[in-house]
């Protein structure tokens, strides 16, 4: 009998959960893989239109979690660092988008990038157009994951000890220079998790993009059009493509981000 005061029974109570979450997660995965038909998965590779769809879900997330870095970073590191009044409401605006229903994110930016809207009228005779377009497609998507960006990059800035970046000052360094050559060194593992955990928020959502831009297809879009047309047989394939490229995207990325310990 392992006793649970023991550091032996602490590790193996964590294990234990740990494992049963893990398996909890992956079950339903291998389930839908390996009950997948291999002749209906070589016809899904084969289709163009599937797989102009994940390609295309894949770069407007990623274009979404670009844009959003540029924008995001220095917000997240104004809340990081500074107080100034209204601080805690620009904090909750950042969060809003995690806690609605993302088919009412869609409306909100339909009611306002929509062509029969003052500003979506405005843009589409300059040539920017949020309806029906891949660039429509990256608003929705960025609209709905940049919480995790921005977030995870105030913590990672958080992280960080302000005396490092006086130092810098006072060795001559301007506050670009200490921001791109302290702060960001320092915090770029948070801000890279960030990244990847809206990349993959953005390539999972249907609720906002279905509202604004229901063509081009997005993979998450294809997946359910053909649930509703073909049923479950001819779906399924399509979810199964899509995981097994982001689980080999994002393992990749996550292996990235972790820190390598020395041998």
């Amino acid at each position: 009998m392992i006793s649970i005061s023991g550091k032996k029974g602490f590790r193996f109570a964590f294990s234990f959960l740990s494992i049963l979450l893990v398996i909890l997660i992956a079950v339903p995965l291998l389930r839908m893989i390996l009950s997948a038909d291999p002749e209906v998965m070589r016809s899904t590779i084969a289709d163009r239109e599937v797989m102009a769809s994940i390609f295309l879900t894949l770069r407007c997330a990623l274009w979404a979690t670009i844009a959003c870095a540029i924008l995001g970073i220095p917000l997240a590191y104004l809340l990081a660092r500074w107080n100034f009044p209204g601080k805690s409401l620009v904090q909750g605006l950042v969060d809003i988008p995690v806690m609605i229903p993302h088919t009412a994110a869609g409306i909100a930016l339909l009611m306002v990038y929509g062509r029969n809207f003052f500003l979506g009228k405005t843009l589409n005779e300059i040539g920017l157009d949020f309806v029906g377009t891949e660039t429509g497609i990256s608003l929705a998507m960025a609209y709905v994951s940049l919480p995790f960006l921005v977030n995870a990059a105030k913590d990672g800035f958080l992280a960080v000890d302000p005396k490092l970046e006086r130092v810098a000052r006072t060795l001559g360094a301007s506050p670009w220079q200490a921001f791109f050559r302290v702060s960001i060194p320092l915090a770029w593992r948070s801000i890279l998790s960030g990244s990847i955990m809206m990349w993959a928020r953005g390539i999972s959502e249907f609720g906002a993009v279905i509202i604004l831009t229901y063509h081009p297809m997005t993979a998450p879009i294809l997946i359910w059009e053909r649930f509703q047309a073909y049923g479950l047989k001819y779906a399924k394939p399509v979810a199964v493509l899509l995981i097994l490229l982001c689980l080999l995207i994002f393992a990749l990325l996550r292996w990235l981000a972790e820190p390598k310990k020395e041998m």
